[in-house]
């Protein structure tokens, strides 16, 4: 007996090998081509609003807290920044609790602007903008080695923060 296919099972065969692909190649937290993670790198795991686990290690003695700018980013003093991020600065060190749930999601740097990392690499923190009614544009993103950096346009730019100065 001959099977027919049918455009619909044409188009389900095709979605179920778009979305393979995708989780792949593309989809941030997923394994790279060639199935082994780079060493020390971690797999991102489920994305909750969990808004208290901390964003970065803490610095090691003699360091500032956000390491050397490996970006090629240019950089602003932690002194520079708004009053605002300041605050959330204050708030990504001492591990909440963060004002906003979407605080401590994963940040995917879709745009490719910061360093490329592994999936679940950045965190993202809402520095909250007055006048605004809701999160504003500007965000600290932080990596897991303690790099953090400032977006005053919804990550339209990015300048790396270099901290304690």
């Amino acid at each position: 007996m001959r099977r027919r296919w049918t455009i619909g099972t044409l188009l389900l065969g095709l979605a179920v090998a778009a979305l393979a692909v995708f989780n792949l190649f593309i989809a941030p937290g997923g394994t790279p081509p060639g199935g082994v993670q780079p060493s020390g790198v971690q797999s991102a795991g489920p994305q909750g609003t969990t808004t208290s686990a901390p964003a970065a290690a803490p610095p090691s003695a003699g360091e500032g807290t956000g390491g050397p700018n490996v970006s090629g980013l240019p950089a602003i003093r932690e002194s520079q920044l708004p009053a605002e991020g300041r605050r959330t600065l204050a708030l990504i060190r001492q591990g909440g609790p963060y004002p906003y749930s979407r605080d401590g999601v994963a940040f995917g740097n879709f745009e490719r602007i910061l360093p490329r990392k592994a999936g679940g690499y950045y965190k993202e923190y809402t520095v909250p903008t007055p006048g605004e009614s809701d999160r504003g544009a500007r965000r600290i993103v932080a990596g897991q080695a303690g790099d953090k950096y400032y977006t005053p346009d919804h990550y339209e730019s990015f300048k790396f923060i270099a901290e304690g100065k």
